[in-house]
């Protein structure tokens, strides 16, 4: 088997809809932010056959911010700091999946422990929106 460059792919939808657009966007929901802290612990913890990218719309929106994860192909909501280090470190580092942030591929709505981890702001949007 030949050498790869990355082991590792994630990438952060960083998409931005237009104001009130029903399935809201991911940016909105901080992803920017919380992709710049992760590739910053990632690149801190010398995880270098890891790359975290921005990504554009990965259609999901209405459950961001969403990342996924390649070569596994695994989704995760997340909220905050904090599901940002539990997934570097069991998933990235551990390969473990985050069960309380993974998302189902027919998934369209958060439940309610990933909806737990969101702004109020954010869970009152994703309440009218299911």
């Amino acid at each position: 088997m030949a050498e790869v460059f990355y082991k590792t792919h994630v990438f952060c939808c960083t998409n931005l809809r237009p104001d009130g657009h029903r399935l809201g966007c991911c940016q909105d929901k901080g992803s920017m932010k919380l992709r710049n802290y992760m590739k910053a612990r990632v690149k801190e913890l010398g995880l270098e056959q890891t790359r975290i990218n921005a990504s554009g719309c990965l259609d999901r929106c209405a459950l961001g911010p969403v990342m996924v994860v390649y070569p596994e192909g695994v989704w995760y909501t997340y909220h905050s700091a904090e599901d940002v280090d539990e997934i570097i470190e069991r998933h990235l580092i551990g390969g473990k999946i985050v069960k309380r942030l993974l998302l189902k591929p027919d998934q369209t709505a958060l439940s309610f422990e990933q909806m737990a981890g969101q702004p109020e702001s954010e869970r009152k949007t994703a309440e009218q929106q299911s």
